[in-house]
């Protein structure tokens, strides 16, 4: 396998943090143009708009767990790790990044998105797991 190829779940991630970003502008210009928001509210979270809001706490999802993400493609591209299996799991975590946005700035549903989230969890340790096996020569 092509060691590089670890390197594409890390751009479709970014590709999604930007998108939040987008969303976040948009929906925070919205809250002020159409929903007479005043700017004084986007000072403290608690007085932003809930439409705002869940856009900026998934934007600050994606550099919480997803860091640990970046961290060990990164390990796994230096000592030589990349493997079928390690783009798998990579690309299977950010799938389900996108889709634990997805339901964080539409529904919310947090028994949904909960559940997204620990699948997702689950995914990332298997990744240091399989990491720590190629480390260890087990792999």
């Amino acid at each position: 396998m092509n060691p590089i190829a670890i390197f594409w779940p890390m751009v479709a991630h970014f590709a999604l943090v930007a998108a939040i970003y987008v969303l976040l502008g948009w929906r925070r210009r919205l809250a002020v143009t159409r929903d007479g928001a005043k700017i004084r509210q986007f000072k403290v979270r608690t007085e932003e708009p809930s439409a705002s809001v869940t856009a900026a706490n998934n934007l600050m999802n994606q550099f919480e767990l997803p860091v640990l993400f970046h961290v060990v493609c990164l390990a796994l591209f230096v000592t030589n790790g990349v493997s079928f299996v390690a783009v798998l799991l990579a690309w299977v975590f950010v799938a389900l990044r996108y889709f634990h946005a997805y339901i964080h700035v539409t529904s919310n549903n947090l028994r949904i998105r909960s559940l997204t989230f620990a699948v997702g969890f689950i995914v990332l340790v298997l990744m240091w797991a399989w990491f720590a096996l190629h480390l260890a020569g087990a792999v």
